[in-house]
């Protein structure tokens, strides 16, 4: 039997929520037919899409294929309705978009794919680049619209922004390591652990906000600028990150396994949004724009 639209639509709300239960709250049905559909759907796969435990579940390697290609399929529903909504509407022109770091590597690339497809008429040109200097390029005019980090955004009476994505910052452990298996971990536990620090502009400021919650001065055993970097040591044991759940990936470049725990207490989070000039008269090309970013709230 093949699997269903509902099916995927079930295993995608589980995969985002990391439960059952939070997956039938938000699709608002019950628990037994979220756990059906899943059950079902890995049956007709013949894989196991997730470890279950007491927690909720994690998505298995097998899990994460397999969550790139319904994610492609949930996309291309959307751009086929809306393809029949525009029909008639082409658009063209040009669309100037600014992107932070820690976007492009992980946002961005979906939201313009779907919107070349949509719009192959539009000429896009992105620039990455701080979001200081992003605001900047937004307010005078340079840039049309961008994809960002909004938890640090400065001048906020002079733009406007969509949020898209809340990310909460979680704790990256090498497999094996003996906070991996406690039930909860605060920030005590933390205090004498080497910690790699990454330094982006979008996460070295709230990062620094939560060392201070530290008491103590951290130990640093590592900076650096590269995501792959952090995923490489924390999974090689030279130390424990923190960092936005966003970019968190099972595995490093290596494939060795990188586990991630929630920590108790007060720690920050990641806002990426879209953002534009309050009050700056829209084309229906930057319209179009933040429609499909928005389609990929998370």
């Amino acid at each position: 039997m093949a699997f269903t639209f509902r099916q995927l639509c079930y295993f995608l709300a589980a995969a985002e929520n990391g439960s059952v239960s939070g997956a039938a709250q938000v699709l608002a049905i019950s628990q037994s037919a979220v756990t059906e559909a899943i059950r079902d759907l890995e049956a007709d796969l013949g894989v196991q899409l997730f470890d279950r435990h007491p927690r909720g579940l994690d998505i298995t390697p097998r899990g994460h294929q397999f969550l790139r290609h319904a994610q492609k399929v949930m996309e291309s529903v959307s751009d086929a309705r809306q393809a029949m909504v525009q029909e008639g509407t082409r658009l063209s022109g040009k669309l100037n978009i600014g992107v932070t770091s820690l976007v492009a590597g992980y946002v961005i690339s979906d939201v313009l794919a779907r919107f070349r497809r949509a719009n192959p008429a539009v000429e896009l040109a992105a620039l990455e680049d701080s979001g200081e200097y992003l605001e900047h390029l937004l307010i005078g005019g340079e840039l049309d619209v961008a994809v960002m980090v909004t938890s640090n955004l400065r001048d906020r009476l002079a733009l406007q922004a969509e949020i898209l994505d809340v990310s909460p910052y979680q704790l990256w452990l090498p497999n094996g390591h003996p906070l991996a298996s406690q039930p909860s971990v605060s920030i005590e536990d933390l205090a004498n652990e080497p910690m790699i620090m990454l330094r982006l502009d979008e996460t070295e400021q709230p990062t620094r906000r939560l060392l201070d919650a530290f008491g103590a001065k951290p130990k640093i055993a590592f900076r650096t600028r590269s995501v792959e970097a952090v995923r490489s040591l924390v999974a090689t044991g030279a130390g424990i990150a923190i960092l936005p759940a966003l970019i968190y990936r099972r595995w490093s470049l290596e494939g060795d396994p990188i586990v991630s725990r929630d920590v108790s207490g007060a720690l920050p989070v990641v806002q990426v949004g879209v953002v534009w000039r309050k009050g700056a008269p829209l084309s229906p090309a930057v319209r179009e724009f933040i429609r499909t970013a928005q389609s990929q709230k998370r």
